[in-house]
């Protein structure tokens, strides 16, 4: 039983342990306007049948949308053998293999999930899973910082504006310092980096496809940095490595990158699963652990956990990282997915993305007020200036049960009549279809004069 202090006394006697006087000394780097200045109004407490019709009540509100949002998260199909397995007891339960003689299946699923995710970047090592896509991504440059002894990071203009938050908050005490290249062009170019890498440079931070839904030029940017000395991180879309060149054949030092898509629903926004893979030689600087193949007493093949750096398994000094768990049940999803498509299926669901993408960007650019931003090749997702601001959009649409896509005035305030739509193989030619018509009796606005921060809107490029 663990010892709970419950006196004042015990209370003054472990701030003292600690070095702080009050307990609000501990609250000093979270801003008051952040803080809770009262009790929560909370309703009374609820018997098991009263909280159960409550929440049929609540889900009687809901409304199903067809959903073209993306931007990171994707309304993919989940094989209905993937929701079978990871129900199954034995993972669903399962916390972590600390005794590999009693977690044989758990440690060949993480092995496996290894296995898929070099195939699918093209580099030689993979960890055992991450929180997220943008966690992972943080773990990459701060994996740079320490192999470089750099502090310089070099942001690309097309990175999720969510990705660079959460990597700006990972790296808050190792000093870093962010260049972040310009978006008007959609992609990295050449200028921009010549520019902004020097030799004090830990690592440029690019995606693949971009936040805007393109593909970047990954072997120019390797080029540029790797001249250098510094390291290239390339965030990847699982989905879209099925079609492209991996980013290890490119020269990327370490890729990263979001599994949701891989059979995991949207669910508001999680739980989600990211990777992390790169080369041998960065091996011991991975962070989180790696599950390896190996042989038992009697030569028979098995699974162990061969590299263990996260501070639960090891002194938190010598620790690569504060990785606590790797979303082993959304991994085991992932694998299970991947292991039913294959290398043909998953690249038939790419085309297929593909291809609906396309398709509704030739309608959309066909409307009145409605061009597409960018010149440049994208996969499943791509940017579209409106004739009014995309909230207004999405809020009408709403009404007619679509999800138009998401406004990028969320993260751009300039960008206000900019709407990123997303395409997946769940949506139909029909529902592209209506969703063109919706756009198409959108009321017009006269428009914004100020919104120069783009390229001049462009044809379609296929």
């Amino acid at each position: 039983m663990p010892y709970i202090p419950n006196t004042d006394t015990d209370r003054a006697a472990m701030l003292k342990r600690i070095g702080v006087e009050r307990f609000e000394d501990l609250l000093e780097k979270v801003p008051l306007e952040a803080r809770i200045k009262s009790p929560l109004q909370l309703p009374a407490a609820l018997s098991e049948p009263e909280l159960e019709a409550e929440i049929a009540s609540l889900a009687d509100e809901n409304t199903s949308l067809v959903c073209f949002a993306g931007a990171g998260i994707y309304d993919h199909y989940m094989p209905a053998a993937v929701k079978s397995i990871i129900s199954r007891p034995e993972f669903m339960t399962a916390y972590t293999p600390y005794q590999a003689e009693v977690a044989q299946g758990t440690l060949q699923v993480i092995y496996e999930f290894q296995t898929h995710i070099c195939r699918l970047t093209g580099m030689e090592v993979a960890n055992a899973s991450m929180y997220d896509g943008a966690s992972a991504a943080a773990e990459a440059v701060l994996t740079a910082m320490a192999k470089t002894r750099r502090k310089n990071v070099v942001l690309a203009g097309g990175l999720s504006p969510l990705y660079a938050d959460v990597i700006k908050t990972y790296a808050q005490g190792f000093d870093a310092q962010y260049v972040t290249l310009e978006k008007n062009s959609g992609v990295v170019t050449t200028d921009a980096l010549d520019s902004a890498i020097n030799d004090d440079t830990a690592c440029v931070v690019v995606s693949q496809p971009n936040f805007f839904g393109l593909f970047e030029d990954i072997s120019v940017v390797a080029e540029k940095i790797h001249a250098h000395g510094g390291m290239l991180i390339v965030v990847a879309d699982p989905i879209a490595l099925a079609l492209i060149t991996p980013p290890g054949k490119q020269g990327a030092d370490i890729v990263v990158g979001e599994g949701q898509a891989l059979g995991i629903p949207m669910s508001y926004g999680g739980p989600l699963v990211g990777f992390f893979a790169t080369r041998k030689e960065l091996i011991r600087k991975l962070p989180g652990r790696l599950v390896g193949r190996t042989t038992d007493a009697d030569g028979k093949p098995g699974f162990t956990l061969t590299l263990q750096t996260r501070e639960q398994h090891i002194k938190r000094a010598r620790a690569t990282s504060n990785i606590c768990t790797n979303q082993a049940l959304c991994a085991t999803a992932a694998t299970v997915y991947m292991s039913l498509l294959g290398k043909h299926g998953l690249r038939r669901l790419a085309e297929l993305c593909l291809e609906r993408a396309h398709y509704a960007a030739e309608k959309i650019q066909a409307l009145e007020g409605y061009e597409l931003v960018f010149a440049g090749e994208y996969h499943r997702e791509f940017v579209v200036s409106c004739p009014k601001p995309a909230k207004d959009i999405i809020v009408g649409l709403c009404d007619k049960g679509i999800l138009a896509g998401v406004d990028l005035g969320r993260f751009y305030p300039e960008l206000d009549r900019h709407l990123l739509i997303a395409f997946t193989e769940r949506r139909t030619y029909q529902q592209i279809d209506a969703l063109v018509d919706a756009l198409d009796g959108i009321e017009r606005e006269a428009p914004n004069e100020t919104d120069s921060s783009l390229a001049e809107p462009q044809s379609c490029a296929h």
